[in-house]
């Protein structure tokens, strides 16, 4: 499917408007996470998703009307306990959604996140979704009692239908080389640029609140930050069958991803092409120049398949000493139980060891290095978000997890 950021810059170039929805705030087990988008396109071809699903009709009948009138709408969707199968969320959650027209005249924006994007660079959209002194958005299914409204969205009527200063749907957009656009006054432009930095620093969306001018105790203006930020990186060591099933996988779930291996004639771009870069070098020299140049961080995900000690133990040795996201290593109990003492031999903390996955990946009963892949994506998936790794039907409790 097209990337929404991308067809709506491609639209654009063509001269057409579009209708972009993007989640806002989410509560409970909403089953998109604030940021996601969905686009409508005048001739009614629909790239994206914000619910799965749930919400996409009604949304798609907002958006034809927003492309039409370009007035933005903020429009909440949750669910009633009389009637669970109206329009909004039976999973139990509440979400709200900001529909906006997006015209050719945004290009200017569009094209610096997109090459920023291109660059591996990071980027932010702030958008002003609700000016006011307060307001809630549209209710469409009631939101369960105990979700409570999102402060400056929903503690008093008005938000979408009183804007006198014209802020709704203005945007700022932030890269490392630029700053363009306005939200309509210096000081808010200044206070929200500095936060949505930080947003971008933590590589995620979300709502920031102010007054007119950039109060950081104000409510009068709710603003959403869209970030584009790097993506994070998963590197594999180990030039093998695996590595290319890890590696593919790895760019799948939108890791870039580096394979690196010491031997040169298994380390070549044709045996990994789904690798954004191969690297012939010592792994634990590779890995530590990284971390020295700050090219690795908490969001990182290391997977060592060489399950060699010459390589895996120095390499290790590196990792574990660094906060990253990810540690596996492959091999068999006898060679974890030999890496174990030879790693604390060299000085590391049980805390340390205890982040070591080995042997990686969960037990899928996978014989195939394609089916091994899957059972270390799922490892990494669930160590990010705090899964259990158990099967859905034996757990209670809500599907989405917050995060």
């Amino acid at each position: 499917m097209p990337d929404v950021f991308d067809e709506a810059r491609r639209r654009c170039h063509a001269g057409e408007t579009v209708a972009l929805a993007t989640v806002v705030a989410t509560w409970h087990s909403a089953p998109q996470p604030p940021g996601a988008t969905m686009l409508v396109a005048a001739d009614g071809t629909v790239t994206g998703s914000v619910s799965g699903g749930c919400v996409e009709a009604d949304l798609y009948e907002r958006a034809r009307r927003v492309l039409v009138t370009g007035a933005p709408e903020l429009i909440r969707y949750g669910v009633s306990d009389d009637d669970a199968y109206a329009v909004g969320l039976t999973c139990g959650g509440a979400l709200d959604v900001f529909v906006e027209r997006v015209d050719p005249d945004a290009l200017p924006g569009l094209d610096a996140v997109a090459a920023a994007r291109r660059a591996a660079r990071p980027a932010a959209v702030v958008t002003c979704v609700a000016a006011d002194a307060g307001g809630s958005p549209a209710d469409v299914g009631a939101a369960p009692a105990d979700v409570g409204d999102p402060p400056g969205l929903g503690d008093a009527p008005g938000a979408l239908s009183t804007d006198p200063a014209g802020r709704l749907g203005r945007r700022l957009v932030l890269t490392d080389q630029r700053v363009i656009g306005s939200l309509g006054d210096d000081r808010l432009d200044d206070a929200a640029s500095a936060d949505a930095l930080g947003l971008l620093a933590a590589g995620r969306s979300g709502m920031l609140r102010y007054g007119y001018s950039g109060q950081r105790r104000g409510s009068g203006v709710s603003l959403f930050v869209t970030a584009y930020a790097t993506p994070p990186r998963m590197i594999v060591f180990g030039a093998i069958d695996f590595a290319a099933a890890v590696a593919r996988i790895g760019a799948f779930l939108g890791y870039r991803v580096t394979v690196c291996d010491a031997r040169p004639v298994f380390t070549t771009a044709r045996r990994f092409p789904d690798a954004d870069e191969v690297v012939v070098q010592w792994p634990h020299r590779y890995l530590r120049a990284e971390a020295d140049a700050g090219r690795v961080d908490e969001r990182t995900a290391v997977c060592v398949l060489t399950h060699d000690p010459r390589f895996d133990v120095p390499l290790l040795e590196v990792a574990l000493r660094h906060p990253l996201a990810y540690v596996g290593a492959m091999g068999s109990r006898r060679t974890h139980d030999d890496r174990l003492k030879l790693l604390g031999e060299a000085g590391l903390t049980e805390a340390q060891l205890a982040r070591l996955a080995s042997p990686i990946g969960l037990d899928l009963g996978g014989r195939t290095p394609e089916e091994t892949a899957v059972s270390v994506a799922a490892q990494i998936v669930a160590a990010r978000w705090g899964g259990t790794g158990r099967p859905l039907a034996a757990l209670d409790g809500p599907i989405h997890r917050p995060g």
